[in-house]
């Protein structure tokens, strides 16, 4: 997948035909549908795959998954209507060259008719059409888990990466939630969700281990959801993903800090950069995007910066001190190789 090319005209288009005519911009979701869209549906699924062509030669995977449970259910809407914004940013400020996106939702697989919903890698308007698709279930198990994890085991094991791959850059993967991850993959959700047959259950760290091989992975927390600031649940994601758990204090600020993420770890910018792009596009978001990257500047030792000989990097890119770059990309995102990682997911550099 990824063929074509974004035009914000053919979505303002789109967008005016639904003003005029009463349509919903989630329109499998408003019809009253009650399971996974078809082109969402993960069951069977060999792999998602992000690819080179001849019109994207330098293809990025990026990942958007949103927890789509209680008070999350607003987020997809609004990262929608601000889908412009996102691609504006990633292409016409240079932020990433071939940019193919993916959008899914999270739900509870212990109680959810629809736990995972994974769309496809696209760079023109389909990805919009993608989003539109998801199922806004809104259910979940008010225990403060929801099954997280089985959605990074589907983007470790289901999906493929030219940008990985072939040139040994990972991609981005954005997970927008509020609460925390089931401690293990369970052998039996993954075969009832997604259909693979698992000798036994996965532990999380293990998983984000293999995840964070592929993907730069981070975990946003909005302001507004029902668990915003809870400290369990802070200290739970900054476990496994280190530096990489953003705090957002405005849910309209999602689409920006999505790409001035990305524009940092691809080294286009600095933070300050970044911002100044905000204003000169209008945005509003620049004080609330600074907070949230603040961490993830290019002077700061995170998963998308420079490392220093010696350094031992732990799953989703807590480190400990050292000295000498990261083996991978030569721009400071690169994993060294090692498959034998250990449970713990340490590589040692």
């Amino acid at each position: 997948m990824g063929s074509g090319i974004w035009s914000t005209d053919v979505y303002s288009a789109a967008k005016s035909f639904r003003d005029a005519s009463g349509a919903s911009a989630f329109a499998h979701n408003d019809s009253g549908a009650r399971t996974v869209h078809d082109d969402l549906n993960p069951y069977g699924v060999a792999v998602r795959e992000s690819r080179d062509s001849d019109e994207h030669p330098a293809s990025l995977a990026i990942a958007v998954l949103f927890d789509v449970t209680g008070s999350m259910g607003g987020v997809p809407r609004t990262l929608q209507s601000k889908l412009p914004d996102l691609l504006g940013l990633l292409l016409r400020k240079g932020y990433a060259t071939d940019p193919q996106i993916l959008f899914g939702a999270i739900g509870d697989a212990t109680c959810d008719r629809a736990p995972l919903q994974i769309g496809q890698f696209e760079s023109d308007n389909r990805m919009d059409e993608h989003l539109g698709n998801i199922l806004l279930e809104g259910g979940g198990g008010g225990q403060l888990r929801e099954s997280y994890e089985l959605a990074m085991y589907f983007m470790a094991r289901h999906t493929s990466i030219d940008c990985f791959e072939k040139r040994g850059r990972r991609g981005y993967l954005f997970i927008i939630g509020d609460e925390m991850p089931y401690q293990r993959v369970k052998r039996q959700e993954a075969g009832g969700v997604i259909g693979d047959r698992l000798e036994r259950d996965i532990p999380i760290a293990d998983i984000v281990a293999e995840l964070t091989r592929k993907y730069d992975v981070y975990y946003i927390i909005p302001a507004g959801a029902s668990h915003a600031g809870n400290g369990e649940i802070l200290a739970a994601w900054r476990k496994l993903l280190g530096q990489n758990v953003l705090e957002l204090d405005d849910l309209d600020a999602v689409c920006e800090t999505i790409a001035l993420t990305v524009g940092l770890g691809e080294e286009a910018i600095d933070l300050d950069a970044g911002l100044s792009d905000l204003d000169e596009l209008g945005s509003a978001a620049g004080a609330s995007v600074g907070r949230a990257l603040a961490g993830l500047d290019r002077g700061a030792l995170v998963t998308g910066g420079g490392l220093v000989a010696g350094d031992v990097l732990v799953a989703g890119g807590a480190l400990t001190a050292g000295g000498a770059p990261a083996a991978g990309d030569g721009r400071g995102r690169g994993y060294a190789h090692d498959d034998d990682h250990g449970e713990s997911g340490v590589t040692r550099l």
